[in-house]
């Protein structure tokens, strides 16, 4: 089966540092496939050469059979490539329901300009998904809220509920339950469990290994750079050379 990803063995260099080493990166259609590591591994590198942030020196990235390296962002978007980011980028003078509303006009009709966000309410069909998606993720009464106000946590949710209206084929999720409370952790679990179910594929980057255990169908594990071991979270997790780069031989 043709994997959804496909890294092929990428090599990423910074002022002679390598940031990454001959990866080869297989992701599985409807799978969840985890990415752990240590600071610096070179994980959201990774992440930003698969979105076209940054173009490998060497190298490529495909994305259902297609070279994707040398596009842009947006056009990677535009094919299906969703991501949630490390630190939420959502736009904070908006409502919650105009943060979700805006992406998915984007999808539909392409890119809008600033100034005509908080016009966009009027459509029924992507207002009534915008609010369902912010009630699967707890956000529901805080719809007509500017998001600017939301806590850390929550704004990590709203850039997912702007993910998720996009229908994407491939989500990216950096770091999904940083700064959120142990029960909205456990609340965005269920809720990326629900997604898998509906056949999306998923990659995740993410420190909490009850997150990774509780989601992921395979982990890849990065130290300098370079894939150190992969394979199912149990294989993972006993893995010696895991345990002494990134688990401290305490899980």
């Amino acid at each position: 089966m043709e994997p959804v990803l496909h890294v092929a063995d990428v090599q990423k260099n910074f002022a002679g540092l390598k940031a990454l080493a001959d990866i080869d990166l297989k992701i599985a259609p409807g799978k969840t496939h985890a990415i752990i590591g240590p600071n610096g591994a070179g994980k959201s590198t990774l992440l930003n050469v698969c979105v076209g942030r940054l173009s490998p020196d060497e190298g490529a990235v495909m994305f259902n059979g297609r070279v994707i390296t040398g596009l842009k962002p947006h056009q990677i978007n535009q094919l299906g490539v969703a991501r949630v980011f490390q630190t939420p980028e959502i736009f904070p003078d908006l409502t919650l329901l105009q943060n979700v509303m805006a992406p998915a006009y984007a999808k539909r009709d392409g890119p809008i300009r600033l100034n005509m966000l908080r016009g966009l309410d009027h459509d029924r069909d992507i207002r009534a998904e915008a609010e369902g998606i912010l009630a699967d993720l707890g956000l529901a009464e805080h719809r007509h809220e500017e998001a600017g106000w939301l806590s850390r946590g929550d704004k990590r949710r709203l850039e997912l509920a702007m993910c998720l209206v996009q229908h994407p084929k491939l989500l990216l999720l950096d770091e999904p339950t940083a700064g959120m409370s142990r029960l909205d952790t456990n609340r965005t679990i269920e809720l990326l469990k629900k997604i898998k179910e509906r056949g999306m594929t998923k990659v995740i980057i993410e420190h909490d290994m009850h997150v990774v255990f509780s989601l992921a169908d395979t982990v890849t594990v990065l130290a300098g750079g370079r894939i150190i071991a992969e394979g199912t979270p149990e294989e993972v997790r006993r893995d010696p050379r895991v345990q002494d780069a990134y688990l401290g031989g305490a899980h």
